[in-house]
Order: C-alpha cells, then sequence, then structure tokens
C-alpha cells in the first residue's frame, strides 16, 4: 500500500518534538507511534500494540544487540581509564611532560587527525576520538559542542572516502548490482575509486573542520558555545544533561602525582587493534569484508579482561572493584541505548511506510541531465535526514539514480557521487541518526546542543555541495 505525503509525518514529527521540547526519547516514541497509527489505519489500540513490538523488534536482532552491547561496554571502558589515572596521566604527558599540546587548537586537531585515522568504523570512531580527546579539550576551553562537530564530521564523511571497511564493501555492492541489470558496465570498484572526486559533501566537511579549527572562526550557535566555555567555564548549557557523566561520583583512585600514561594509552591499543583483527577474522582475511559490530563488541570486552588484569596487578583496585566499575559504567549507558533502541524502531517503521522511496518517487523524469546529481544530492540529503540512515538512502537512491542519470545521459561518477554526499549528509546531522546521537554521548553532552550547534554548519556545507553538483553537472 502506498501513503504519499503521509510517509513524511512520523520524522516530521519527531524531528519537530525533538527541537521544540528537547525531549529526544518522547519525540521518537511519537514518531514511531504516529507511523503505526497510519499503518494500522487509524487504529490507536492496535497502533500501540505494533509500537511495542517494532520496540521489541529491533532489541531481538542480533545485529542491534551487539551495538548496544558494545555501546553499553564503552561506559565501563571510559570510568575505567578515568578512575585508573589513565586520563589524567595521558593529559600531563601531552600538556606538561612532552608539551606537545600547548593550545586549544592542538588539541582539536589531535580530535581531527584521530577521526581521520580511524576510518575502519564510524562508530568506533566516534567513541575512540571522544573517549581520548574530551579531557585535552576540557583542559583548553573548548565547548563539548565543537568536540562533537568534530567527532561527528570526521566518522561517516571518512568511511565514505575511504572506503576500505563496509561502507565500501556495501556500496560496490550496490553499483555492481546496476552493472548486472545492464545499465552500466565497468568495475565496481574502479567506478567507486573514481566517484570519490565528487562526494563534494564529504570533501567540504573535513575542509570545513579544518578551517573551523585553524581559523577559531565560529558562527552561529556554535560561536555562542564557544564563547560561554571561555568566559565561564560551563562546558554545556546550563540545564543541559549530558547522555554520559563519568566525572560526578567517580572518583580516581590513583594518588596524586602518580597517574600513568598506559593506563589509557595501553587498554587503547588493546582496543584497536583487537578491532583490526577481529575485521580480518569476520572477513576471512579480507578486512573490508569483516563485520564491524561483532569485531568492535568482541574487541572492547577483551580489552575489558585486559584492563582488569592490568589494573589489578598494579593493585590500583581488586576484582570487585573492577566489576563494581563495569556495572556503573553500563548502567550509566541505559539512556542513551534507550535512544539508540528508539531511533532503530522510527527507522524500521519509516522503511515500512516507504519514506525513502516516496521521496524518490517524487523526481520522475522532470529533471534534465545536468541538473540531475544536484537534485539527487538534495533528494537524498532530505531522505537521509528524515530516516536518520546513511545506508539506507544508498539502498534506495544507488537503484533509481543510475538508470536516471543513463536516461538523462547525466555523467555516471558525479550521480555516485551525489548518491553517497546524499546519505552522509542525513548520518551526519539527522537528530534521529545514531552517529548524531552516539557523537553527543562520546563528548559528554546533550543531543539538542550538539544539532543546534552543528546543523548551520551541515546547511552551509550542502548549500555549497549543491552549487558545485550544478556547476560540474554543466560541463561534464
Amino acid at each position: 500500500m502506498e501513503y504519499g505525503f503521509l510517509t513524511l509525518v512520523p520524522p516530521i514529527l519527531a524531528i519537530v518534538f525533538a527541537v521544540a521540547f528537547k525531549k529526544v526519547a518522547l519525540a521518537l516514541l511519537i514518531g514511531i507511534f504516529s507511523g503505526e497509527l497510519i499503518l494500522c489505519g487509524w487504529n490507536p489500540f492496535t497502533s500501540v500494540s505494533e509500537s511495542v513490538d517494532s520496540i521489541l523488534a529491533v532489541c531481538a536482532d542480533t545485529g542491534n544487540l551487539k551495538t548496544f552491547l558494545f555501546t553499553s561496554l564503552m561506559g565501563a571502558f571510559v570510568i575505567l581509564v578515568r578512575v585508573s589515572g589513565g586520563v589524567k596521566g595521558f593529559v600531563t604527558y601531552l600538556t606538561e611532560q612532552s608539551e606537545r599540546v600547548k593550545s586549544k587548537k592542538m588539541a582539536m586537531m589531535i580530535a581531527y587527525i584521530i577521526g581521520i585515522i580511524i576510518f575502519i568504523d564510524g562508530l568506533l570512531s566516534i567513541m575512540f576520538t571522544g573517549v581520548v580527546t574530551r579531557p585535552l579539550i576540557d583542559r583548553f576551553k573548548v565547548s563539548r559542542e565543537k568536540l562533537a562537530y568534530i567527532c561527528d564530521a570526521t566518522s561517516a564523511p571518512v568511511n565514505a572516502i575511504i572506503p576500505l571497511n563496509s561502507w565500501g564493501a556495501m556500496l560496490m555492492g550496490l553499483i555492481g548490482a546496476e552493472i548486472t541489470a545492464g545499465y552500466i558496465t565497468g568495475d565496481p570498484m574502479n567506478l567507486l575509486v573514481e566517484s570519490l572526486p565528487f562526494q563534494f559533501y564529504s570533501i567540504l566537511s573535513l575542509i570545513f573542520v579544518l578551517f573551523y579549527i585553524l581559523s577559531g572562526k565560529d558562527w552561529g550557535p556554535m560561536k555562542k558555545a564557544e564563547e560561554r566555555v571561555r568566559t565561564t567555564g560551563k562546558l554545556f548549557d546550563d540545564g543541559v544533561t549530558p547522555l554520559l557523566n563519568d566525572t560526578e561520583g567517580f572518583d580516581e583512585l590513583v594518588e596524586e602525582g602518580k597517574e600513568n600514561k598506559w593506563n589509557m594509552m595501553f587498554p587503547l591499543i588493546v582496543l584497536i587493534g583487537g578491532t583490526f583483527i577481529g575485521l580480518l577474522v569476520t572477513g576471512k582475511g579480507n578486512l573490508t569484508e569483516g563485520d564491524g559490530t561483532t569485531s568492535i563488541l568482541y574487541a572492547v570486552t577483551i580489552t575489558l579482561i585486559v584492563m582488569c588484569i592490568f589494573y589489578t596487578r598494579q593493585k590500583i583496585m581488586t576484582a570487585k572493584q573492577f566489576g563494581d566499575y563495569v556495572l556503573k559504567g553500563v548502567s550509566n549507558m541505559l539512556t542513551l541505548v534507550i535512544l539508540l533502541v528508539l531511533a532503530f524502531a522510527i527507522g524500521s517503521v519509516i522503511k515500512t511506510l516507504g519514506t525513502g522511496t516516496f521521496l524518490a518517487s517524487l523526481i520522475g523524469s522532470k529533471v534534465s541531465g545536468a541538473f540531475g546529481p544536484a537534485i539527487i544530492f538534495i533528494l537524498g540529503a532530505v531522505m537521509s535526514f528524515s530516516t536518520g540512515t546513511s545506508w539506507g538512502t544508498f539502498s534506495i537512491m544507488m537503484p533509481i539514480a543510475i538508470p536516471m542519470a543513463v536516461a538523462m545521459d547525466a555523467n555516471i561518477l558525479l550521480t555516485i557521487g551525489a548518491v553517497i554526499s546524499g546519505g552522509i549528509f542525513g548520518d551526519h546531522c539527522s537528530p534521529i541518526s545514531d552517529t548524531t546521537i552516539l557523537s553527543s554521548m562520546s563528548v559528554g553532552t546533550d543531543l539538542f546542543s550538539h544539532v543546534k550547534t552543528q546543523l548551520p554548519y551541515a546547511l552551509l556545507t550542502a548549500a555549497l555541495t549543491v552549487i558545485l553538483y550544478v556547476v560540474f553537472g554543466l560541463v561534464m
């Protein structure tokens, strides 16, 4: 059954309620219920039952459960590296002992570089960057919102530009399907690699982040956030409740002056190394075909076991204390896990309604070839922002965009780049995207503060992206 413009109601309601009332969980629930209400023929009682079932279905999915477990265990990891003195030792080493980080600019550059280096998985990139650099950022009075922006803008864009990961495998599969269907010819990998220069949104995002770091020329809500930290020292606005708070009620167990940077660095090395090994094992020797979620879950589990041995041998804590901190860290992440469950559930409802397919159908055959890539990017951006998923956008748009480009005689490489860029936009800044939620959590701020400060930057980048697609569409 086709629902037409009604398919837009759930995502619009969720986004509007989240922004208006700053109650993200409630907004997502409203979006889920409204979607089920449409699917159930406006029967409110059946809709309630189906809403619960859709949430339970998310929890029953093995892949989703692995994400929730990884996220929960990362809460334990964050607290343990702090109470063990690892975080303070790491900061002291960088700022006082080695004197390598002397300014806020350098602290932000470390976050930027880490975000680019960890290209194997977007979620790992966000969590790793937030955990490692947050204490440095706080020391040099950079807003948590700015760090969230850096984490978010160097996760999905980098995953797409450096496709040596599951993203690359999925995109090559979608392109390969169009080759098999006879719409285009060539090799999927070659076409993807040749389209990389035309992923304008991802490229511009990385350039703009670097510009804001080096120049300090922030504007809009981000400028106000930076001024707040500089003048008052407040890391977030009054009334804001961070999605993750690992400072209150968690005192360091190491004496002042005896903090050890290796209590943080060694577990991080184990975590990253374990993830790479996991990708190779699950991919049977092929890194790009590895299961990222499974690899990260195994890696963080092994890392916690190593941390228990490492910390207890130093007599920093007993095994019982270690277990207590793990439980506290996991419980600290409960709010975030709930948000992720609801975000996945509304994504499932939106998919059932056919929101993405409906948006794609609006293009029709009304677009000339020169403006095709720009229109495809705009539609993909709206779709990904409304659904909160880049992969879902890729899956819907690629089979539509490539045949359309062939029919309109539009440039294929430019079209592929436009599809990917459109998907990245929503993944980057939609309030119902898992990466947006995780970015807020990893740096210790709330979702609304992150979206409010990041969205103007993302919209500017998107506007310039449209201009580039129009220009290149006309000349190529």
